[in-house]
């Protein structure tokens, strides 16, 4: 896109019309290093270099990426592909248009003390902390797999709904809480428990693992020929930041924090966050891999009487989008 044509689409935005180049990207969740690429590819002028003007929202606990994206309030989301599934069969039709992770980041952790030491044998009799809002079905699929019920007993588990934090592990409230590989993990470790007092059952590690952070927008921005070439150098300049976040982790760290607006963050927490996600990229050049998208579709059908998803989806990604920003 030239100079030219960006400034005959800024008297368009003046006239009341969204300027050719606009995208405003919703985050899943608070500006954090997990969101990193994004925030390298604005620093660094790599947007500006395909034309796109990036508006970034941070998310947070009240935030629902989907709902955002249902009500208009942004172009392109930030979500975790069984939340994404599970909306589409609900009636948003929401399509994948590139998946930057190509591992998940969610495990388990448990003390050490409450005696686990094999899912299999030993969740059963036990409470464990868990997210919702969406972040639930990896692990009701899990449970399901391991023939556990959720609704407590000797023979099954019982659920925590937890919060955004470790309380729950802190306090002994649950044998087991959710943590990512690149956050909340870390959270505990700083909190004063040693590794060798804990415990940890990574979903890759146990198979049941689905794909998190793919970038999600609405069928009806693809039917736009203009906003899927903004796609194009959206997509190809993020995947540009996130391989120079991968590379140097603490520049990266800094420009989250200089985008984090409540100073909550710090510069080692950060880095070693970015570290961490680095190895969720590996493998990755934004590109959905079929194989990938079909175990995150078995796995969210593999729940028994009550899948998170009730039929295999039908158009729920597209290759469109990083084919041409690849070619």
């Amino acid at each position: 896109m030239t100079r030219l044509m960006t400034g005959a689409a800024a008297l368009a935005l003046m006239a009341g019309g969204a300027q050719a180049g606009d995208l405003t990207l919703q985050l899943k969740w608070v500006t954090q290093a997990q969101f990193a690429g994004y925030y390298v590819a604005q620093e660094k002028g790599f947007y500006e270099e395909e034309g796109v003007n990036l508006t970034i929202l941070p998310g947070g606990p009240d935030i629902a990426p989907t709902q955002v994206l249902a009500g208009g309030g942004a172009d392109v989301i930030v979500e975790w592909m069984p939340a994404a599934l599970a909306a589409r069969e609900k009636g948003l039709p929401m399509v994948n248009i590139a998946q930057p992770f190509k591992a998940s980041g969610m495990m388990l952790t448990c003390l050490k003390e409450s005696g686990i030491s094999d899912p299999a044998t030993d969740f059963a009799g036990k409470t464990l902390g868990v997210w919702f809002a969406g972040n639930e079905y990896p692990f009701l699929s899990w449970m399901n797999t391991l023939g556990l019920s959720t609704e407590g007993g000797p023979e099954g588990v019982t659920v925590l709904k937890q919060g955004f934090n470790v309380d729950p592990l802190l306090q002994k409230q649950a044998a087991c809480i959710s943590t990512m590989t690149y956050n909340e993990y870390w959270q505990v470790i700083d909190a004063g428990i040693a590794e060798n007092d804990l415990v940890t059952f990574k979903y890759e590690d146990q198979g049941v693992a689905t794909l998190e952070d793919g970038l999600y927008v609405l069928e009806e921005t693809l039917e736009d020929s203009e906003k899927v070439t903004d796609l194009v150098g959206f997509v190809r300049a993020s995947m540009r930041g996130w391989q120079y976040a991968a590379e140097n982790p603490e520049e990266a760290a800094q420009i989250v924090l200089d985008n984090d607006e409540t100073g909550a963050q710090t510069l080692e927490h950060q880095t070693r966050m970015m570290t961490e996600i680095a190895k969720l990229l590996e493998g990755s050049d934004g590109t959905l891999a079929e194989a990938d998208y079909q175990r995150t579709v078995d796995i969210l059908l593999s729940g028994g009487s009550d899948p998170v998803i009730q039929a295999r989806p039908e158009g729920a990604w597209v290759s469109t989008i990083t084919d041409r920003a690849f070619d």
